[in-house]
């Protein structure tokens, strides 16, 4: 248990610690004895922050919520949902998160890092996403944000043949799963260290990136990883 709650920085609580010895040790393991062990430790998972609030802009276009809360896909690359954040580095400098997820197995399809919230750093995620997924005509979600929103973004949708679903205003759950990952990103990475360069924190987000598609065990995917996960649906 020390050891994988070493590797993941402290970050796992006994969910997390429960899925990973399961898998490791390949014996089932109850949730509570965990509990247990880790009070005796002394230790405990990182608890995450409060996302901040920013001002709307006026949207050029937008579309309905199509996805409304149906986080379920029957297969890969069927619903994707995307949203940009926000990190901060060196002395008040700030870099901004592009990714998409897909809601079959929750995996990154694509995501780029950039020093600026713009269009360009949509559309790249976007185009990377398709070029992983060749053929795929999937709905993609997203917020209101004012890229989604741009006339230009709807039409590489529509020339990629792809539905377009947003979140109604003010209900961040409608977009629950890419809030759940920003969540997950910044409690068990970014909040566990200070970046000093861009190019730090770019490095340790391609590294917890690939950990979360390929290692980091999800309960909702039977213990799988999403790379598992899609490999057996696959």
């Amino acid at each position: 248990m020390m050891s994988i709650y070493r590797k993941v920085e402290g970050t796992f609580g006994y969910r997390q610690l429960t899925l990973h010895m399961c898998s490791k040790l390949q014996k089932p393991i109850n949730h509570k004895r965990v509990q247990r062990l880790m009070k005796i430790k002394g230790i405990q998972s990182v608890i995450r922050r409060k996302k901040k609030k920013y001002p709307r802009s006026t949207p050029q276009h937008v579309a309905e919520n199509l996805l409304n809360r149906k986080f379920q896909a029957d297969a890969p690359n069927e619903k994707w949902v995307t949203d940009v954040t926000e990190f901060k580095y060196g002395h008040g400098q700030k870099a901004y998160l592009s990714a998409i997820l897909d809601l079959h197995d929750h995996s990154i399809v694509s995501y780029v890092l950039g020093h600026s919230n713009n269009n360009p750093l949509v559309f790249k995620t976007l185009e990377l996403a398709l070029e992983t997924a060749s053929g795929s005509k999937p709905m993609i979600h997203s917020d209101r944000g004012y890229q989604y929103t741009s006339t230009d973004f709807k039409e590489k949708l529509e020339a990629a043949n792809m539905k377009q679903s947003m979140s109604r205003v003010g209900r961040c759950i409608d977009n629950g799963p890419m809030e759940s990952f920003w969540g997950t990103l910044k409690c068990e990475k970014y909040y566990l260290h200070k970046y000093q360069t861009f190019e730090q924190l770019k490095d340790d987000i391609v590294d917890y990136i690939y950990f979360y598609n390929y290692e980091r065990l999800q309960k909702k995917l039977h213990g799988l990883s999403p790379m598992e996960y899609r490999a057996k649906a696959a």
